[in-house]
């Protein structure tokens, strides 16, 4: 473990390095949900110091992932099926209207980038184990959905988007990770994506943002499901 007191210059440098791994280690279900944060456990499994750590927990704390209990340090925030299926639709109805406003001020180039991350997208199933596939879909999907909602060009917009995205992260690791991909379920979710294509391409507002909402809501029956066997 590093016991030297890191350079003032190192110190968000730190931070950031903290928040990321902690932070992705609760997304992935490695802490789980009510698991205490010790402070003496973080800084050994992580090898960073006290105050970066600190100020990393208080940032997950602000994202709604960490819990501060009053003078008991902290915890990984509890996951709840009313929780999730608010932070869906919140998110579903944002883009909903991300996707208007993307319709009405993107231009041929943000076309052309939804048309490329679609094409990428659809040619996942090329990739050869089942983990790298799951892995692989996921950041091509969010890419792809990052370029339509780029149209939008709304800074504060994409930020509560951002912040939503982080939110419902958790349980869409819970949909992945007892979600087969079979060439069924890739084909099914091609089609859905084609259609959102075709709309946007069209600039048809209405049905690609009909669209849009119907797909982010999909996977909450499989996640409520999930959880409830869980409990």
């Amino acid at each position: 473990m590093n016991t030297l007191t890191p350079h003032p210059n190192e110190q968000p440098s730190l931070a950031r390095q903290a928040y990321r791994l902690l932070k992705q280690d609760i997304i992935n279900g490695s802490h789980k949900p009510g698991d205490k944060l010790l402070m003496s456990h973080l800084k050994d499994h992580y090898d960073i110091g006290a105050g970066p750590m600190r100020e990393a927990l208080s940032q997950l704390v602000a994202e709604r992932l960490v819990t501060a209990i009053s003078q008991r340090g902290f915890r990984v925030a509890e996951m709840s099926l009313d929780e999730m299926k608010d932070i869906y639709d919140a998110r579903a109805h944002l883009e909903a209207l991300i996707v208007r406003l993307a319709i009405e001020r993107g231009d041929e180039q943000w076309e052309a980038d939804i048309i490329g991350k679609a094409h990428t997208l659809a040619r996942v199933d090329e990739v050869d184990t089942p983990d790298d596939m799951l892995n692989i879909w996921d950041a091509r999907h969010k890419a792809f959905h990052a370029a339509v909602a780029e149209g939008c060009g709304s800074s504060k917009l994409l930020e509560v988007r951002s912040s939503l995205l982080d939110q419902a992260e958790r349980y869409r690791q819970v949909w992945l990770r007892h979600t087969v991909f079979s060439q069924s379920a890739l084909e099914g979710k091609r089609q859905e994506h084609q259609q959102l294509v075709d709309a946007l391409l069209a600039r048809n507002a209405e049905q690609a943002s009909a669209l849009m909402y119907s797909h982010l809501m999909t996977p909450v029956p499989i996640i409520t499901a999930l959880l409830d066997a869980q409990a």
